[in-house]
C-alpha cells in the first residue's frame, strides 16, 4: 500500500518508443512500477536532466529514462526497514530499470542518498550524477597535497564539481575548457586556466609533462591525447570513454589509467560500495547546506516540458543544470 495519502495506481510518466528520436519520447499515463522485495517506491518531486539520459535511449524501450531523482519514500518491500517510509531522499537508478522521469519510481534501498532538512528537492536531484561521478574520478588518485591536477572539459556539469572537490583536497588545479567557462572556474578555486581550443599548440610543444594527474570529462580521444602531459608514475581518469588501447608503451611513463562509471556499481558493486556511495552523496549534500560546495544554476521545468528539455540539453544551447519539478 502507497503511504502518500492515495493509491492511484496509474502515474504519469515518459515512455520512449523505440527510435532514434527524441520525438518518440511521450508522457503517459501508466501502472505504478513493480517493486522487488529490496526496493522502495519513491514519489518524486523533483527530476535532474543528465545527457546520459538521451544517450542510452536505447536500453529504455518501453520505460521511463532518467537516473536523478529526489522525493519521498512511500512504500516499502517485505524486505526493507519501514522506517524509511517518508524519508527525503535522492538516487541514482540504475539504467536497466524504470527511471526518474516518471510521478513513482522504484528504487533499490541500499541506494537511497539522505536529503538533509537544510536542502529542497530540486537541488538534491541535481546532485547524484555529476557530483558523485565527480566524487569517484578524485577517488581513482591518491590525494597527494600541492601534487598538480588538470580537468579537462571542466565547463560541464561534472567539471564544476571536480574543480571544487580536487581543491578540497590539495591539489594545484589546472582547468582546461572554453574560455567562456573561464571566469565561473578560477571563482570555484581552479588556479590556472587552459584554452580547450590551443590544446593541439600545447601538445605542439614537446613540454616535460607537467601533470601528476589528468582527468578527462570529454571523449577517448581527448584522453589519449593528455597522456604527453602526464609525469612519470602520473595517473590518468576517463569519464566519457577510456582509449581503446592502452596509451603508453610498456616501461615508459608508466601512468595508471583509471575509467568512471557511476552506473558499474548497479551491476557489479556489493552493499559496502554502494554504502560508500551513498554517504559520499550525503556528504557532498551536507557541504552544499553549510555553503562549503556550491550547485550549478538550477533551471526548473515542469513535469509536462521534459521532452523538449532533454532536446536543449542534447543541442547544448543553455548552460546550468536543468531539473524538472513536479
Amino acid at each position: 500500500m502507497i503511504n502518500d495519502g492515495m493509491n492511484p495506481g496509474f502515474c504519469r510518466a515518459w515512455i520512449w518508443h523505440d527510435s532514434d528520436s527524441l520525438q518518440t519520447l511521450k508522457q503517459e499515463s501508466v501502472a505504478l512500477p513493480a517493486m522487488a522485495a529490496d526496493d522502495v517506491l519513491v514519489r518524486n518531486f523533483a527530476i535532474g536532466l543528465n545527457p546520459v539520459d538521451w544517450k542510452v535511449l536505447d536500453i529504455k524501450h518501453g520505460l521511463a529514462p532518467g537516473v536523478d531523482g529526489a522525493g519521498v519514500v512511500v512504500a516499502a518491500g517485505e524486505n526493507v526497514q519501514t522506517s524509511l517510509m517518508g524519508q527525503r531522499v535522492a538516487y541514482h537508478q540504475n539504467l536497466h530499470r524504470p527511471g526518474s522521469f516518471a510521478e513513482y519510481t522504484p528504487i533499490k534501498a541500499t541506494v537511497l542518498i539522505r536529503i538533509p532538512n537544510e536542502i529542497d528537492y530540486a537541488t538534491a536531484a541535481s546532485i547524484p550524477c555529476p557530483a558523485l561521478t565527480a566524487w569517484q574520478a578524485l577517488e581513482k588518485i591518491p590525494s597527494k597535497s600541492g601534487r598538480s591536477l588538470l580537468i579537462s572539459g571542466a565547463g560541464g556539469s561534472v567539471g564544476h564539481y571536480l574543480t571544487q572537490l580536487a581543491v578540497s583536497r590539495g591539489f594545484e588545479v589546472s582547468v582546461m575548457a572554453n574560455p567562456r567557462h573561464r571566469e565561473n572556474l578560477m571563482d570555484l578555486g581552479a588556479q590556472h586556466f587552459l584554452d580547450s581550443q590551443r590544446l593541439p599548440a600545447l601538445l605542439q610543444q614537446k613540454q616535460k609533462p607537467q601533470f601528476y594527474a589528468v582527468i578527462d570529462t570529454v571523449s577517448p580521444a581527448r584522453s589519449a591525447d593528455l597522456v604527453a602531459l602526464i609525469q612519470a608514475n602520473g595517473h590518468l581518469v576517463s569519464i566519457q570513454g577510456r582509449p581503446d588501447q592502452w596509451p603508453t608503451q610498456p616501461f615508459s611513463q608508466a601512468i595508471s589509467l583509471h575509467e568512471v562509471a557511476l552506473g558499474a556499481l548497479h551491476q557489479y558493486g556489493d552493499g559496502a560500495a554502494w554504502q560508500e556511495l551513498t554517504e559520499a552523496g550525503e556528504v557532498l549534500l551536507r557541504k552544499i547546506a553549510s555553503g562549503h560546495l556550491r550547485t550549478e544554476q538550477i533551471h526548473t521545468c515542469s513535469f509536462a516540458e521534459i521532452q523538449q528539455k532533454l532536446e536543449a540539453l542534447k543541442n547544448r544551447n543553455f548552460s546550468g543544470k536543468l531539473v524538472a519539478t513536479i
